[in-house]
């Protein structure tokens, strides 16, 4: 059974129904219940046209639920509009689907469950295994994200921002049950990037390709986190930074800069430099100035603080921090709603030679941390500088 192949026709069998005039969550429902008759029926007896084959039984399945419904007249209109077989339509709607699943009115985790779910043809169990929380629960986020956007027009206007917003929360997700994630969101990436032409569409397609690259690098075999300057760069996938490169490229050329293209230069910057000690960092400063006019985002600002602490010394790092909580450089960033600030500033008072000040807040860094892997590191790092003070 060719599950990719699956996959790949699930947004445009979708569309075609909805096309037709069928509600939206009903005909998610339809093209689901096709794709289980196709994993019972293909292996045996293989389809000539599979999308035409999924478009049939999908439609019959969506016309089956109908004849439940109480509304007679549009019952034996749809009926009377069924088509005849025959080739499917060239027509690929896979565009609209990605605007609608992540319409505005869709909270992000509901926008990525359905995103996977009727662009990326997972089934509920796999999302639910892949956030890690009861099947039922996603069935349920699941099933109120169609009811959300049913009423929406199939053919309005969509916010390619917000598509890629979504991707991007599910390419962070990584791996997890028996879905990769990260590669699920290159493929939507992808899929997208081909029915679209729009630079920052290319710009999350580079970023994602590179980040991706140094995936096998990036933790130990006990499962610790590696940090980028200690990776063993011969494991990078070269092939996927050079593609990554080339897209990026092609998007810088368009003058039309966004904060994904901007990102994806930066990481091109890191996967070019052959040691973590000839990394361009005025360069990646310099890339960060354009990123903070783009978005002004703290989390960007934070990230900038990390590369002047490279480029210009720790102490400008730190006033780079400074500027960006509105306190003293030596502040413990106590306080900080950021994510990983107190890390930041554990790191760059290392830098500084100030190791008191950095145990103590790699130790503080550690209690916030977001996941299990970060904490184990930090919490290594306050014992490390512990046990040199000691000494």
């Amino acid at each position: 059974m060719n599950e990719a192949l699956l996959r790949s026709l699930t947004p445009s069998v979708l569309g075609i129904l909805v096309r037709r005039g069928a509600d939206f969550a009903a005909a998610e429902d339809a093209v689901q219940d096709a794709l289980v008759e196709a994993v019972r029926v293909w292996p045996a007896d293989p389809p000539r046209d599979p999308k035409g084959w999924l478009i049939t039984v999908a439609w019959r399945r969506f016309l089956d639920a109908t004849r439940a419904d109480t509304a007679r007249r549009r019952r034996e209109d749809l009926v009377d509009e069924e088509p005849a077989p025959g080739p499917a339509p060239s027509v690929d709607d896979t565009l609209q689907l990605y605007f609608l699943c992540a319409h505005p009115s869709l909270t992000p985790s509901s926008a990525v469950a359905l995103t996977l779910r009727a662009v990326g043809g997972l089934t509920t169990r796999q999302i639910a295994q892949a956030y890690l929380v009861p099947e039922a629960t996603m069935a349920q986020r699941i099933s109120r994200a169609k009811r959300t956007v049913s009423g929406v027009r199939f053919d309005q206007p969509g916010d390619v921002a917000t598509v890629l917003r979504v991707l991007y929360l599910v390419f962070n997700e990584g791996y997890s049950g028996d879905v990769d994630l990260a590669a699920e969101a290159i493929r939507l990436t992808r899929q997208l990037a081909a029915a679209i032409d729009h630079p920052e569409v290319a710009g999350l397609l580079a970023l994602m390709l590179l980040h991706h690259a140094r995936r096998a690098s990036r933790t130990a075999p006990d499962g610790s986190l590696v940090p980028l300057a200690e990776q063993d760069r011969g494991r990078w996938d070269t092939a996927s930074i050079a593609e990554g490169v080339a897209i990026l490229q092609a998007a810088l050329a368009r003058d039309r800069l966004g904060e994904f293209q901007a990102q994806a230069a930066i990481a091109a910057l890191h996967a070019d430099a052959p040691t973590a000690e000839e990394t361009d960092w005025v360069q990646i400063v310099e890339w960060y100035d354009e990123l903070v006019g783009l978005t002004d985002s703290p989390v960007v600002r934070l990230n900038r603080a990390v590369a002047v602490g490279e480029a210009d010394g720790p102490r400008a790092g730190l006033a780079a921090l400074a500027a960006l909580n509105g306190s003293s450089p030596s502040s413990s960033s106590k306080g900080s709603p950021l994510p990983r600030h107190t890390a930041v500033a554990a790191y760059l008072h290392e830098r500084d030679g100030d190791l008191t000040t950095a145990a103590r807040l790699y130790a503080e860094a550690a209690q916030k941390a977001p996941n299990l892997a970060e904490r184990d590191y930090l919490t290594r790092q306050a014992a490390r500088l512990n046990a040199h003070r000691s000494r």
